[in-house]
């Protein structure tokens, strides 16, 4: 029987913009993926606690704040402090390209922008958990 992944799908910040959040879930739990959406205004500790208690495998983050290079490296650095640095942490949202290569530094291992056909996302998280798994 083939693994299912458990994967958080996160709203950090208070962006109150969630539709592309909402339709990379779908896309995840469409594909076969078991999704724990956390909803809009969560904090990167409440981020960080969902994805230990759930055993996710992965958690996505999305913002459109302007506020990811602050929230995304804090949630990677809270998963670490916890024992949980082998959490896949990928983002996407409105994100500048100049500051994709700053969070990838920072332990955000890929980044999806606007315009990014969800089949991307769950081709790359394809590979990247069963290289994780091997």
């Amino acid at each position: 029987m083939p693994q299912t992944y458990r994967i958080v799908v996160a709203k950090p910040g208070l962006d109150g913009h969630d539709r592309g959040a909402k339709i990379v879930a779908r896309a995840l739990r469409d594909a076969g993926y078991e999704v724990i959406y956390t909803g809009l205004h969560q904090t990167p500790e409440q981020i960080a606690e969902t994805v230990i208690q759930e055993d996710a495998d992965a958690v996505g983050l999305s913002c459109h704040s302007g506020a990811h290079m602050t929230l995304f490296p804090r949630v990677v650095k809270l998963l670490r402090d916890q024992g949980a640095a082998d959490v896949l942490v990928f983002g996407g949202g409105i994100i500048p390209k100049e500051d994709v290569p700053v969070l990838k530094e920072r332990g955000i291992e890929e980044i999806f922008t606007p315009g990014t056909p969800t089949s991307a996302i769950l081709d790359w998280l394809r590979v990247r958990l069963a290289k994780k798994a091997s």
